[in-house]
């Protein structure tokens, strides 16, 4: 591609479709023959997720079944990444700020399309962590006031709580839940009963990272709106891994990553902000007062590359080349089969929810008699198998998070050598 194809392209003079590589086409072809057909009829079929497969470029000697913290980006988000990137290095002022980092506009159109939110509610970020934060720290709180979640919400999101207890009297009030839980009520209900006069907000995960529970966002958010509580929604693994729309969730925040499951470019995600909030909280890095209704503000991070965030158009359209549907029953799929058949070993334990409205791709393997750090140390370095243990106070065991690239052979090879390390001791 040439100069001038570089520069067309970052005015906007070409169709975004210019940018859709094979790996694109190939993903639009593979669909055509599943149309029509249900979700989990097609969540089985190798023949479809084998053309998908061919678009990552993965190492295939690791099995990787550690998505859950950062997904690989398939081919067209990485070819638009390095053509971007280049198209900056020409200038880069005139290339990447003045065309490149006009585009964003673009991509909030499109995520927001996508998310189900109005454009000047979406704000682009690096991950959930700092979307997150924004609003964690950009809320007004005085001291004695309490912030309601759970225990086993993410460790930045509880740090962040945390220090604004030290510095600013604020308290973090928690709660447990069993994993899995017996209900979406049960889990309705120990917010519901959680609350207090003193609670001025609550932080509630859409999924968990750990377990993979799902959470009643709406009825927990209906809950809270009625005491005149705000509610920021921790996405981070929820966008683009099961179907839903924000405008059903009727939250005040929401914040994911896009380098997980939407499988966009590393250090990408996006903050909702419902429009109402927007001039109410303050932006993490200074903000100029003709910005205080501007969901731009929260963007304000100084000089940053604009090849990571233009990308994204990139893996929503691949992503929506699959279709969520399909998706979802795939990672259900995939996670179901490892997790039924270890669960018939008397030295495993499955702590994940079987309730496909509580759960999705994420699953979490527990042990009887077994460490679990010692597992998954077995699995790295003897097998090349990559897990996450995830140790916690009231249990531990292993994350297993396989992508829409993973095979049956890799997960049936993993319950292989699980079921044979347990024997082993």
């Amino acid at each position: 591609m040439n100069r001038r194809d570089f520069v067309s392209i970052a005015s906007g003079s070409v169709a975004l479709a210019a940018f859709q590589t094979n790996a694109i086409e190939k993903a639009q072809a593979a669909s055509q023959p599943v149309t029509g057909r249900k979700a989990e009829d097609v969540a089985h079929d190798e023949d479809y997720w084998a053309e998908i497969r061919d678009a990552f470029t993965i190492d295939r000697n690791v099995i990787n079944l550690n998505n859950g913290h950062v997904s690989p980006a398939p081919r067209p988000v990485q070819d638009a990444l390095r053509r971007y990137i280049e198209f900056s290095d020409m200038g880069p002022w005139h290339t990447m700020i003045d065309n490149l980092e006009k585009q964003i506009e673009m991509v909030r159109r499109r995520l927001a399309a996508t998310a189900g939110c109005d454009a000047e509610e979406m704000a682009i970020t690096r991950n959930a962590s700092e979307s997150l934060e924004i609003a964690q720290c950009g809320i007004d709180l005085k001291p004695g006031d309490e912030v309601l979640t759970t225990n086993q919400d993410y460790g930045r999101m509880l740090t962040t709580f945390r220090q604004r207890e030290r510095r600013e009297g604020i308290v973090l009030k928690t709660i447990s839940f069993p994993v899995p839980p017996p209900s979406m009520d049960d889990l309705y209900q120990r917010f519901e009963n959680a609350v207090t006069p003193k609670t001025k907000l609550i932080l509630v995960c859409h999924i968990t990272n750990r377990t993979g529970q799902i959470f009643p966002i709406k009825r927990i958010c209906e809950m809270a709106h009625a005491r005149g509580i705000p509610v920021i929604v921790d996405g981070a693994h929820a966008f683009n891994h099961f179907p839903f729309k924000i405008s059903d969730l009727d939250c005040d925040y929401y914040g994911t990553s896009l380098h997980k499951w939407t499988c966009a470019p590393i250090g990408t995600g996006f903050l909702y902000v419902r429009k109402s909030r927007i001039r109410s909280t303050w932006s993490m890095m200074a903000s100029s007062d003709t910005q205080v209704d501007d969901i731009r503000k929260f963007e304000e991070i100084g000089t940053h590359p604009s090849a990571n965030h233009n990308a994204i158009s990139d893996a929503l359209i691949f992503n929506e080349n699959i279709g969520i549907h399909r998706k979802a029953a795939r990672l259900r799929y995939l996670r179901d089969r490892w997790a039924n058949r270890l669960a018939q070993n008397p030295k495993c334990k499955i702590l994940h929810s079987q309730d496909p409205e509580q759960s999705c791709g994420i699953g979490f393997l527990s042990f009887n008699g077994v460490d679990a750090g010692k597992m998954y140390g077995a699995l790295w370095n003897k097998y090349s198998i990559l897990t996450a243990h995830v140790p916690h106070e009231e249990y531990t065991g292993l994350r297993i998070t396989p992508h829409i690239y993973s095979t049956v052979r890799d997960i049936d090879f993993f319950a292989e050598v699980v079921e044979k390390e347990v024997k082993n001791g």
